[in-house]
């Protein structure tokens, strides 16, 4: 009797596994200024292929025109053509790419594009702010998680919107940001290139934020060794050519990009600890104040020692792994849900 009570709560557990619905994520990319960003969406795609996440859009602060073909190359490579891309206006850093430009632009020697895409320009895509209020108003109320691992200006163009606080405030539970340094008081690239979208940011997001720091990325490094044999599944990955013509060198690189998304997907695994509740504001220079309080809707990532390990390979492990066609949805007509 205790045998059949034991198969049948076991298979009830893996019944409410099954059952448990995806993060509801949108990312928030400035893709195209390191290659964290790629790194971060091939893991996107790994939990989705698991079924723990469902990728809603992508939005993009990088105001240069290979960014949303990227974005679009590599969610067809992984088998989901159909994710909604929005692009910035009038946005911050239009610089050439390389690690955008060239995987867009490569033909195979029959000259067809190596990485098939149909957005061929981001002047192609969607206004960002736009598809973000159309994509959140399809969403249930508390359901939307949003990871920004750029620059702010596309939320804080939203918040600031007719509306925009309001829905955000509606739909969304929780901001995931890549940004600010928390350990030293120095300037971080995310918050110091759009430092006005940053700070009026922080001031009016609605919701909680949780930031992982420059100090948490800077020790999750990526393995170069992974690219070199993890990818070999494929001769050809857009992600793995961005990581080599950005990186240039056989090095391990920081990968900020990565922590952010991670604890958006998966906040109850034990990655990290998170600091007490408080604020986050602009200092001298742009630096990142964090002041304590008790109904501060702000925290920030706690890496500890013995965890680096844990989560550099995660990481690794994720980004690196194959599609699994048989295991995908069928994303020729993809509802946004």
């Amino acid at each position: 009797m205790l045998r059949y009570l034991a198969i049948f709560f076991f298979s009830f557990g893996l019944g409410l596994l099954s059952a448990a619905e995806p993060v509801r994520l949108i990312l928030d990319t400035d893709i195209g200024n390191d290659v964290d960003d790629a790194l971060a969406l091939a893991m996107i795609h790994s939990l989705e292929t698991r079924g723990e996440v469902h990728l809603l859009a992508v939005t993009i602060t990088k105001d240069n025109r290979f960014a949303a073909p990227y974005i679009n190359l590599v969610n067809t490579f992984y088998g989901r053509p159909g994710i909604p891309i929005g692009m910035v206006r009038h946005g911050k850093v239009p610089d050439d790419a390389p690690m955008l430009r060239v995987p867009s632009e490569a033909r195979d020697a029959q000259g067809h594009l190596l990485y098939p895409h149909t957005l061929t320009d981001g002047s192609m895509a969607a206004d960002a702010v736009e598809l973000l209020k159309q994509v959140l108003n399809q969403q249930p109320d508390a359901s939307v998680t949003i990871a920004q691992i750029g620059f702010s200006t596309n939320l804080s163009r939203l918040v600031s919107s007719e509306d925009g606080k309001a829905l955000v405030k509606r739909k969304v539970k929780l901001l995931s940001v890549m940004g600010g340094n928390f350990e030293k008081p120095v300037p971080e690239y995310n918050i110091l290139t759009d430092a006005g979208a940053a700070k009026s940011l922080f001031k009016d997001w609605p919701t909680p934020i949780v930031f992982s720091g420059f100090e948490v990325g800077l020790r999750i490094t990526y393995p170069y060794e992974s690219i070199l044999k993890d990818f070999a599944w494929t001769a050809h990955n857009p992600v793995v050519d961005a990581y080599k013509l950005y990186v240039g060198k056989p090095e391990d690189h920081p990968n900020w990009d990565s922590t952010a998304v991670l604890y958006a997907i998966r906040p109850d695994r034990g990655y990290f600890g998170l600091s007490e509740p408080g604020t986050v504001t602009l200092g001298p220079k742009h630096i990142t104040v964090f002041t304590p309080q008790a109904d501060g809707l702000s925290r920030y990532l706690l890496l500890k020692a013995d965890e680096v390990d844990r989560v550099k390979a995660v990481i690794a492990d994720l980004t690196s792994e194959p599609p699994q066609p048989a295991l995908q949805q069928n994303t020729a007509q993809r509802v946004v849900f």
